[in-house]
């Protein structure tokens, strides 16, 4: 029983989980990438080489910004629409939307408008933390070597010689 829990505490109390620095490597810093990026969307991605993520998140704003400048240009047409109407005057809408439905269409661009802005945070939020993440990865090792390596060994302990399982890991 005493050599089953030995051999538990064994598996479970490698070191050997980490990545290793190796000299030579040329470390990336998160502070760094993840400071270029809130500056200039996407100068931590090439700060951290890779560039081809670039053009997506430049997309991805500019995707995102029209949709806000879309939604905010039809949220004051039909809010200055509304407006004459309730002050007496005509607007083109006057045969097509009675009240109630140009109200509801002014805060179906005003929602819309909200949520494209939340979208544009989250897109530039987005870039910070995966400049961030893929400077933490920069040196991480995908080697193909993924193997796991068992021998028995005996050790002198205070108690005596006891067995243990020696286990290699290299991933």
């Amino acid at each position: 029983m005493k050599n089953i829990i030995l051999y538990i505490l064994l598996f479970f109390s490698f070191a050997c989980f980490g990545q290793s620095t190796k000299e030579g490597k040329n470390l990336k810093s998160a502070h760094k990438a993840s400071i270029l990026s809130a500056v200039i969307p996407g100068a931590g991605q090439v700060y951290n080489k890779k560039y081809w993520k670039v053009p997506i998140i430049y997309a991805s704003l500019t995707t995102s910004i029209y949709f806000i400048y879309d939604n905010q240009n039809k949220l004051t047409n039909y809010q200055d629409a509304y407006i004459s109407r309730s002050n007496g005057g005509t607007d083109v809408y006057i045969d097509v939307y009675n009240d109630s439905q140009l109200l509801t269409i002014v805060d179906y661009y005003e929602r819309n408008r909200d949520v494209s802005y939340i979208i544009t945070a989250a897109i530039y939020l987005l870039n910070i933390v995966d400049a961030s993440v893929d400077a933490h990865l920069f040196d991480f090792d995908i080697s193909e070597d993924l193997s796991l390596e068992t021998s028995p060994q005996i050790i002198n302990t205070p108690n005596g010689k006891t067995p243990i399982l020696s286990l290699k890991m290299n991933f």
